[in-house]
């Protein structure tokens, strides 16, 4: 593990909210053992705190599960229910960093993620795209952050079985999440 002072190009200290409408929180998981859906969250709001030692950065985020949408309306009430995140007992998943670390070079975001009540840890790979002016006169950063979880691990568990394949199922339990984030520095 690296022990080297981290070194972020016009790196900002200060207190960041995240922007909506310039950033992402979007997921990838494999449907019926033969691709992919893709999908985002419309709604989420977030609070960044980036530190005079990177390091010491800290993160808070809340996103709004109703907000689903993966292009499909009727897949988006499915995983809605309670098969899936429960929105009428559970309208948040929520994150709230615990440290950043630095190993060989490479940045981790580690923190805890909770969805249908249930908390975990979780390690995203954080990469700090920049720091810098916006075009109103404010200041702007940008991460891009990714993860996996099992959703298992989350009660997420509903599955249904492929007729004729033995040990197929129709969602897998692996679920790639990716963040693409913009703050706007608070004065």
């Amino acid at each position: 593990m690296s022990t080297t002072a981290v070194e972020i190009p016009g790196y900002i200290a200060g207190t960041w909210a995240i922007d909506p409408v310039h950033s992402e929180v979007s997921f990838v998981v494999r449907h019926m053992m033969i691709s992919k859906v893709r999908g985002r969250f419309d709604t989420f709001e977030g609070t960044i705190v980036t530190a005079d030692d990177p390091l010491k950065s800290s993160v808070t985020a809340s996103v709004d599960l109703n907000s689903i949408n993966t292009g499909q309306e009727q897949r988006d009430a499915h995983i809605r229910s309670a098969d899936f995140f429960d929105v009428e007992n559970h309208p948040t998943m929520t994150f709230t960093s615990t440290g950043v670390r630095q190993v060989d070079g490479a940045l981790l975001l580690e923190g805890d993620l909770t969805i249908r009540g249930v908390t975990k840890p979780v390690t995203f790979e954080l990469e700090a795209s920049g720091f810098g002016p916006d075009a109103y006169g404010g200041t702007r950063c940008g991460f891009s952050a990714q993860t996996s979880i099992n959703r298992m691990d989350y009660g997420v568990a509903f599955n249904g079985p492929i007729p004729g394949v033995p040990g197929g199922v129709a969602v897998s339990e692996n679920v790639n999440i990716t963040l693409e984030i913009e703050g706007v520095l608070q004065s």
